[in-house]
Order: C-alpha cells, then sequence, then structure tokens
C-alpha cells in the first residue's frame, strides 16, 4: 500500500535536514544497508519515487520546480537506466543486458565501442527508461498527495528544527504529538 512508501522511505534514512550543504539545499542520508545485494524491481521502484519526492513536492506545493532537484534526476535517470539495460527489468525488451561496459559508463565511447543494439533498440530503450521515471514520479506524487497533511507538518517542523532523526520521523508520521516526540522543548509543563 501506500502508506508503507512512507515506512520504506523512513527505514532507509537516518536523517533529514534542511540544512544545507556546499551545493545541496538540504540532504536525505541514507544508511548503508548490509542486505542490499539482491534487491527487487519494486525496491527500485520505491528508491526512484522517493528520489523524485523533492521534486513531486515542489510541483504539489509551489506548482513549479526548481534547479534544487538536479541531482536527484541525475540519480534517478541511471537507476532507470540500469534497470532497463542491466538487470532486464523490462517487459518491452525482455531479461537481457543492453550496450557493454556497464562499469565503465564514460569509456565506451572513446573506446571506440559501438552499442551492441541497434537505432531502433536505442529509441526502445529511452521510451522503456522515461516510463519507468513517469511510473516512478506517479507514484512520488500519490503518495504525497495521500500524505499532505503529513507533508506540511513535517517540512514545518523541518524549518523550525533543521534536523529530525528516523525515530522522531516515523513517529511523528504515526501521529505522534510534537510535545511527547520532542520532549526537551517543553519547558513549561502544566501540571
Amino acid at each position: 500500500s501506500m502508506t508503507t512508501h512512507f515506512g520504506t522511505w523512513a527505514a532507509q534514512n537516518a536523517k533529514i535536514s534542511v540544512i544545507s550543504r556546499g551545493q545541496a539545499l538540504g540532504y536525505t542520508i541514507s544508511l548503508p544497508r548490509e542486505d542490499r545485494y539482491l534487491t527487487t524491481k519494486t525496491a527500485l521502484m520505491e528508491q526512484l519515487a522517493m528520489t523524485l519526492g523533492g521534486r513531486a513536492a515542489e510541483e504539489l506545493v509551489f506548482h513549479e520546480v526548481t534547479t534544487g532537484a538536479a541531482n536527484d534526476l541525475e540519480k534517478v535517470t541511471s537507476i532507470a537506466k540500469q534497470m532497463i539495460m542491466r538487470y532486464g527489468m523490462s517487459e518491452k525488451l525482455g531479461p537481457r543486458v543492453l550496450g557493454r561496459n556497464h562499469d565503465m559508463p564514460f569509456l565506451g565511447r572513446e573506446m571506440g565501442n559501438e552499442p551492441d543494439y541497434s537505432e531502433e533498440i536505442a529509441r526502445e530503450i529511452d521510451d522503456e527508461i522515461r516510463r519507468v521515471i513517469e511510473e516512478a514520479h506517479e507514484l512520488a506524487v500519490t503518495t504525497l498527495k495521500t500524505h499532505m497533511e503529513e507533508l506540511h507538518r513535517i517540512s514545518g517542523l523541518l524549518i523550525e528544527r533543521e534536523t529530525i532523526d528516523k525515530d522522531q520521523f516515523e513517529r511523528l508520521l504515526a501521529g505522534e504529538d510534537e510535545a511527547s516526540v520532542f520532549p526537551d522543548e517543553d519547558k513549561t509543563e502544566v501540571k
């Protein structure tokens, strides 16, 4: 269900912050997962949707996108490309590896390696990559629409506090109130 995407997202992240770091205007730190050698198409789609979350939120809240999501788009394009070309996760193109030198994508051109597929297949690859990204974007938008209230609530808290950790994020998402999630701020206790 849609709600699990937020859960999945939270489980993979140690922190979300709106403090800018160099070029990044805010960040999400993902925890390395030891068990991530094998992953499913569903997990990859959720990862794509998670990465497109910032852009989707900009569209929903501000009705326009900024350049802030450029790095996310690079990541998303790269994952979608691997899904289609390396892991054979495209129903249309089938379970096969397309192209060589997946480990050295930048050396391919200079070394005079022509792709091992036709122009027609190249177009289909592009279409499939676009389709996968659009599908992930839809998932991000739908998930955020479902959780619009939480989006605004947690954004507001982030502006106030700048950083929220995984545990706090999950508790807020579960509907726990701020006073119990951040008890340290509660100076004036009402008896």
